[in-house]
């Protein structure tokens, strides 16, 4: 269980992409840059390990997988043909890749690549921390028990540019997980080869997305997305470069904005007040929540009565309004808002799925909840520390 301290996430930032428009055709077109702020360092570009959104952003634009989202609620095509139809009651996908498709070193890229990364993901010597992702598939669960060999998943090459995949049962949103990073092919070539060091700097990669990382590693705040000559879909990529420069402080990031050496930022706090008469000003809902994880290594941490204390505890709605006055909202649930609908009624998912407790503010509640944890643990206290982790 995580704690739903749950704040759906509203992205308020400033937007001014001066962009080039089309030469006259007697000059040399003018590169079309962007310059973008970036909140934290970013952490690997290995897709089998990162959960942190800064390096996920770089990767969804230097990456492609079997689907990319279209928006928030439909998949299309990526390095597949097509947005295929399940077969065998909804547990066969047979996925048909594009014909002549090349990673950023001219490698082809094969329906092998998707079964040698999906392997290595569920692979639990690989750590990875969305591995959990991979469970509707066949054998995942079994695999990642250590219960049973990697090469017992649901996944296999038909031949070169055919993918199938089989799941355990019918899973519906399976079409989602297609377009996440944790699905994205690998070249195991380059896996093999840069080792444990593999994604560790841009230049121990390789790419298959509209864009390739350059001038990255962990000791660098700045780093650049270049076009890539192989993608596949080169024609529709509009910007020649785009700049990622790390900038922490938030009032640091304003004033670059200010001086036009930063295209677009995220807003803070109170800026988000001050700067929403700015023709830049724009704000939409991140599909993202915060939460708060519990270490269940400590025994306090196991108890379901104390988790439900500590939750009822937090007023969301004053954090949000009182405190961060960034634009998130108070939580519904642990599924953010304006993410799907039912089919049925057209009502937010959000809405549809809330429990009132478990994102409610209910002190008296809370303590009862505490003194049945501390009598379960057979204590009159506990102590524990928290840390923030933001991703």
């Amino acid at each position: 269980m995580k704690l739903q301290l749950a704040l759906t996430e509203i992205v308020i930032g400033l937007l001014g992409l001066g962009l080039a428009g089309c030469s006259n055709g007697t000059a040399k077109e003018t590169p079309k840059v962007a310059t973008i702020m970036e909140q934290a360092d970013i952490s690997s570009l290995d897709s089998s390990m990162i959960t942190d959104v800064g390096a996920l952003e770089t990767v969804n634009n230097s990456q492609e997988g079997l689907y990319r989202m279209k928006d928030s609620t439909h998949v299309e095509p990526g390095l597949a043909e097509k947005v295929v139809q399940p077969t065998n009651g909804g547990t066969v996908y047979t996925f048909k890749l594009r014909k002549n498709l090349k990673w950023s070193n001219g490698d082809p890229i094969t329906a092998n690549d998707f079964v040698y990364s999906w392997r290595r993901t569920v692979n639990p010597t690989t750590k990875a921390a969305d591995s959990y992702m991979f469970l509707p598939i066949k054998n995942a669960k079994q695999i990642e028990n250590g219960k049973l060999a990697v090469n017992k998943l649901g996944v296999k090459a038909l031949n070169k540019t055919t993918f199938q995949v089989t799941l355990a049962e019918p899973t519906p949103y399976f079409k989602y997980l297609c377009a996440l990073v944790p699905f994205l092919p690998q070249n195991p070539k380059t896996v093999q080869k840069y080792g444990k060091a593999y994604g560790t700097t841009s230049t121990k990669m390789v790419y298959d997305g509209p864009f390739i990382v350059t001038g990255w590693s962990a000791s660098k705040g700045n780093w650049t997305l270049k076009k890539n000559s192989n993608y596949w879909d080169k024609q529709a990529v509009k910007l020649d470069q785009v700049k990622f420069v790390t900038t922490k402080n938030a009032q640091t990031a304003l004033s670059l904005y200010q001086s036009g050496k930063l295209d677009n930022i995220t807003l803070a706090g109170q800026q988000a007040a001050h700067e929403k008469n700015n023709k830049g000003y724009l704000s939409y809902p991140s599909g993202e929540t915060d939460y708060i994880a519990y270490n269940f290594k400590t025994r306090a941490m196991r108890n379901l009565n104390i988790r439900k204390a500590i939750s009822l505890t937090i007023n969301r709605k004053a954090l949000v309004n009182d405190v961060l006055k960034n634009g998130a909202k108070a939580p519904l649930g642990l599924a953010p808002e304006e993410i799907s609908k039912n089919p049925k009624t057209g009502k937010d998912f959000a809405t549809d799925s809330e429990v009132a407790q478990s994102v409610g503010y209910n002190p008296k509640l809370a303590k009862k909840y505490w003194q049945k944890g501390l009598t379960q643990l057979g204590v009159k206290k506990t102590e524990f520390e928290s840390r923030v982790l933001r991703r």
